[in-house]
């Protein structure tokens, strides 16, 4: 055996013991991205340091121990866990040569980091993708002690873009025989190769069962690919999606395709949510999502098309959901709480970037129309501590929402409801000691909700950072209502029982310690409430 093939042999059978040197000489024998030229063992984080206390930590989100984060990837139910996977470089707080993280979790809520799941070897890196429960062993990895666990993924070869060439991203899988913890890839990979398409990435696999097949759902440039297979080995072009329909002021990528029952009505429907990274309406990065039909082979939506978004805030992006749930419980959703914009350069000394709360989603018909809405699942109910009910009547002027709370914790959940005023704005402003300010709302005059963080902290690091941020209502809602999860850093809003959803991230130089209600004129306040929370970690 060559030392290439020792080390490669190495890092997949006893990957928790590998020599951090061993792994940084694999990424230089193989066509991932060369080591960095700076010492990043330096820079690598003493886990027993480690506090989830540090400054902008979030206290309600998952974010990694140390390192760089972003797509969720593996989303996968199993024996009682819930697995999050995640693209990760644990050797700097910059995007580099991707991994797969790991972390696992019994209620979605609080979160168990393992160590990583799969590494890179020599057809490249490991980018985005998806996991599945092979209940039927159709790929035969089983050995009889249960259904293994399969994940399909993008490899990235560094070495063949540096050369030019547009084959760089190919399909792999990988295995797992204990619970996620241990994994083997697969000798014949890739299972599907590039014929020179650049932007070939991020398959989404789910079992169809009327044709007894896996489904992969693949971003392809600006469009989406369908292929279909028995056994995850070897797969079949089907159809494709896009080319002339939606968004596309920039890539496509993290496609998801699954089936939702229509709320109250008999009907079933698929959706297509589709990552785009730029062309969000407030810039950068955002999911657009698409309603229509599905029968094994061809995705077609229904008329009319338009755009339709399912954050219109500017921090959640790549978000896909949890395959393998039991009966009635999903889909279940979750993102990558940043933007390409700025993710790189935020304030932050040992790790970047968190998820979002899981969510919830739901489908309606409304306005002769089908709507995608997510709200925080009822797991997050038992962060709940403090309660404070706010009076019905009618607002005059600002009215403090803090100041009935006894501990100010600094994590909270805030629901608000008012009778929608013929005119004006009503606004919730967070603010600090040393002046700095976040505010949202609803805007009666333009029927949207909006978020301002152009003076909220520390926004120097770019100039597309601070901004007034805003989200329509594709519908004239008789009340107003928002349902909110305030987090250090963090802000979700989620109105109209989901009908509208926005994610912001802020980094003020003090924590926000009050908030209070600003209204442009009189206007009757029914069934609000706030909640302290307590911390996930």
């Amino acid at each position: 055996m060559d030392i290439h093939s020792l080390i490669c042999s190495l890092t997949c059978h006893h990957k928790r013991s590998v020599p951090f040197v061993l792994l940084c000489l694999t990424f230089v024998l193989t066509g991932c991205r060369d080591q960095p030229s700076t010492d990043v063992s330096s820079q690598l984080v003493d886990k027993q340091s480690v506090t989830y206390k540090e400054k902008y930590r979030p206290q309600l989100h998952f974010s990694p121990p140390s390192g760089w984060m972003n797509d969720p990837n593996g989303l996968v139910y199993f024996e009682g866990e819930y697995h999050l996977f995640y693209q990760y470089y644990p050797n700097d707080i910059q995007w580099d040569t991707m991994h797969w993280g790991h972390a696992v979790s019994q209620d979605l809520v609080h979160w168990e980091n393992l160590p990583i799941a799969i590494y890179p070897d020599d057809l490249g890196c490991i980018f985005s993708g998806s996991a599945v429960i092979d209940w039927n062993n159709t790929t035969g990895f089983g050995d009889g002690s249960g259904p293994p666990m399969v994940a399909i993924f993008t490899q990235h070869h560094f070495d063949k873009e540096k050369a030019g060439t547009n084959d760089h991203q190919t399909q792999s899988i990988a295995y797992s025989l204990d619970k996620g913890r241990t994994w083997e890839m697969y000798d014949g990979n890739p299972v599907i190769g590039n014929d020179g398409i650049r932007d070939f990435r991020d398959p989404k696999v789910r079992w169809h069962e009327p044709s007894s097949k896996w489904i992969m759902t693949l971003a392809v440039g600006d469009h989406i690919r369908f292929y279909a297979s028995p056994d995850l080995k070897d797969w079949a072009f089907l159809s494709s999606f896009g080319e002339n329909v939606g968004n596309h002021g920039g890539v496509w990528e993290c496609p998801d395709l699954f089936p939702m029952s229509v709320e109250h009505q008999e009907e079933e429907k698929w959706v297509l949510l589709v990552s785009i990274n730029p062309g969000q309406p407030n810039g950068g990065s955002g999911t657009q999502y698409f309603v229509g039909t599905f029968d094994g082979k061809t995705f077609v939506p229904d008329e009319p098309i338009q755009e339709k978004w399912l954050d219109g805030g500017k921090d959640n992006y790549a978000g896909v959901t949890w395959s393998d749930l039991p009966q009635g419980q999903g889909p279940i959703y979750i993102g990558w709480m940043s933007n390409w914009q700025y993710a790189q350069r935020v304030p932050a000394s040992t790790w970047r970037s968190p998820m979002t709360l899981p969510r919830k989603l739901e489908l309606l018909r409304e306005e002769g129309d089908y709507w995608l809405t997510s709200q925080p699942i009822s797991k997050m109910n038992q962060l709940r501590q403090e309660a404070v009910t706010f009076s019905r009547g009618d607002l005059q002027t600002e009215y403090d929402l803090i100041k009935s709370i006894n501990e100010k914790t600094g994590l909270y959940e805030v629901h608000l409801e008012f009778q929608k005023p013929p005119s004006g704005r009503i606004a919730v402003e967070l603010y600090n000691g040393v002046g700095e300010t976040f505010s949202f709302g609803y805007d009666v005059d333009q029927n949207e909700y909006f978020m301002d963080r152009l003076s909220a902290g520390d926004g120097s690091f770019s100039d597309e950072f601070n901004g007034f941020h805003v989200a329509p209502c594709y519908y004239e809602p008789e009340t107003i209502q928002m349902q909110l999860y305030i987090d250090k850093t963090s802000i979700e809003m989620f109105a109209d029982e989901g009908r509208t959803v926005m994610t912001d991230i802020f980094f003020p130089s003090e924590e926000y310690t009050d908030f209070v209600i600003r209204i442009d004129q009189p206007v009757h306040m029914l069934r609000s409430r706030l909640y302290s929370l307590n911390p996930v970690w």
